[in-house]
C-alpha cells in the first residue's frame, strides 16, 4: 500500500522550484580532447514522428551526425513540461552487452528496439509498452522492462529476445492520477541494480518514493518494497562504484546516495543541496558525477566521499535547459541534452571534476521541438 502522506506544505514550493523554464546560459569554456569513438544516439520524441539520431565524437570531442533512425512510432509532451517533455530519465537505453538499443515512444504507447551496428540502426521492431505513455526503460541480461506513466503508473517487463511479455512482471505503482500538474507528478525512471537482482523505480511527487522491486525466476517481479525518499521529489538516478544509489530530489535540489538492502529498503547515506533549480537528472562521468539543473541552465559536479556524502567540486553553465546526459565509456566526455535550445552539449571531463565545453550540435529538424532520451554506445 502506498503511505498516504504527500508532503503537502512542500508542494506549492515544489511546483516553483521545478518550473523549468529560465532564459539561456551558454557554455563557453576551452575545448578538450573526447573519449573513444563509441557512438552518441539521442532521441527526439517528435509527437510527429519520433526519431533517434546517432552521433560519433571527432578528435577534439565535437560531434558529427551519422544517420536518422525512424522509431515506428510518436513522441509525446506531457501536460505542464516546459523543457523536458517526457519529464522523466531513461527514455532511451543500450545494453552494452547484446547491442540492444531501446526507445520509448510515449504518444504511441509502444517502444521500440533496435540493434546497433557502431552508429548504425538496424532490425526495428516495435511492441506495446503494456500500459500508457512510457517515459523510461531499463536493459540488461535478456529483459528489458518499461515504466509507464499513465494512469496509476505502471512497469511492464519483456524478453528482449522475443518481446514477450515476461510473466508476473506487470505491477502498478498506486500512483493518483489526479494529481497537478502531470509533468511533476508521473514517475521518473526505471532501472537495474549494477547486480542485476533488483529494479528501482522513482515516483517524484506522487509520493516522493524510491519504489523496489526484486527480480524473481524468469524475470517475474515481487511487490514493490516503498521507501520514502530523503527528500521530496526523487527524479533520476545511478549507481556508484560501490553499488550505492545516487538520487537527484528536486524538491530542495539535493543529490543523496543511498544503500539497496538485500530485502528492498534503502538506507540514506548523505545528501547534498547545490542551491540550483530543478536538479532532476545524474549520471557519472570519470568518477563523478553530474547532475543537470534544468532552471539555472548548468550541470553541478560531485565527488562521492566514503560516507557517501556528495561534495560539490564544480558547476558549469550550458544552453538552456539541461536535461538528460550520458558520459562516453572512458569517463572523459559528457553528452548534455538541452531541452530549452534543442541542442546537444558536448563537454571534456577534467581530472578535478570541472567541465571543458567542447561544442554543441542541433538534434532536431527546423520546426520541431521534444528532445529527450540519449545513449551512448
Amino acid at each position: 500500500m502506498k503511505r498516504t502522506f504527500r508532503l503537502a506544505a512542500l508542494a506549492g514550493a515544489t511546483t516553483a522550484v521545478v518550473a523549468l523554464c529560465v532564459p539561456a546560459v551558454a557554455g563557453a569554456a576551452p575545448a578538450s580532447p573526447g573519449g573513444l569513438r563509441a557512438p552518441v544516439f539521442v532521441q527526439t520524441n517528435d509527437p510527429t514522428g519520433n526519431q533517434i539520431v546517432s552521433y560519433l565524437p571527432g578528435p577534439n570531442g565535437a560531434l558529427h551526425q551519422v544517420g536518422r533512425f525512424s522509431t515506428g512510432g510518436d513522441g509525446v509532451v506531457i501536460s505542464g513540461a516546459v523543457v523536458d517533455p517526457l519529464a522523466s530519465q531513461g527514455s532511451l537505453t543500450l545494453d552494452p552487452a547484446d547491442g540492444q538499443l531501446v526507445a520509448v515512444n510515449g504518444g504511441s504507447n509502444t517502444i521500440s528496439v533496435f540493434q546497433s551496428f557502431g552508429p548504425f540502426l538496424g532490425f526495428r521492431r516495435v511492441v506495446s509498452s503494456g500500459g500508457t505513455t512510457p517515459v523510461s526503460v531499463a536493459v540488461r541480461g535478456g529483459l528489458i522492462y518499461v515504466l509507464n506513466a499513465g494512469g496509476t503508473g505502471e512497469v511492464q517487463g519483456y524478453y528482449a529476445s522475443t518481446l514477450t511479455r515476461v510473466p508476473g512482471s506487470a505491477h502498478s505503482l498506486g500512483l493518483n492520477p489526479t494529481l497537478t500538474p502531470p509533468y511533476l507528478n508521473t514517475p521518473g525512471q526505471i532501472g537495474f541494480t549494477p547486480n542485476g537482482r533488483q529494479l528501482v523505480v522513482t515516483t517524484k511527487d506522487n509520493g516522493s518514493d524510491i519504489d523496489v522491486f526484486n527480480i524473481g525466476f524468469a524475470g517475474a517481479l515481487s511487490a514493490p518494497v516503498v521507501n520514502p525518499s530523503a527528500d521530496p521529489v526523487p527524479f533520476g538516478f545511478t549507481f556508484d562504484h560501490f553499488g550505492e544509489l545516487v538520487v537527484t530530489e528536486a524538491g530542495t535540489n539535493s543529490l543523496t546516495s543511498y544503500v539497496v538492502n538485500a530485502n528492498g529498503t534503502v538506507t540514506e547515506r548523505g545528501s547534498t543541496n547545490n542551491g540550483q533549480a530543478a536538479l532532476c537528472w545524474v549520471t557519472e562521468a570519470g568518477g563523478f558525477f553530474f547532475g543537470a539543473n534544468a532552471g539555472s541552465n548548468n550541470v553541478t559536479g560531485y565527488a562521492i566521499g566514503w560516507n557517501g556524502v556528495p561534495n560539490i567540486v564544480s558547476t558549469t553553465a550550458t544552453d538552456a535547459g539541461p536535461i538528460d546526459m550520458a558520459a562516453s565509456p572512458d569517463g572523459r566526455s559528457l553528452y548534455v541534452e538541452t531541452g530549452g535550445s534543442d541542442l546537444l552539449d558536448t563537454f571534456a571531463v577534467q581530472p578535478s571534476g570541472s567541465l571543458s565545453f567542447t561544442g554543441s550540435v542541433t538534434t532536431e529538424v527546423p520546426g520541431h521541438s521534444g528532445l529527450e532520451g540519449i545513449a551512448v554506445g
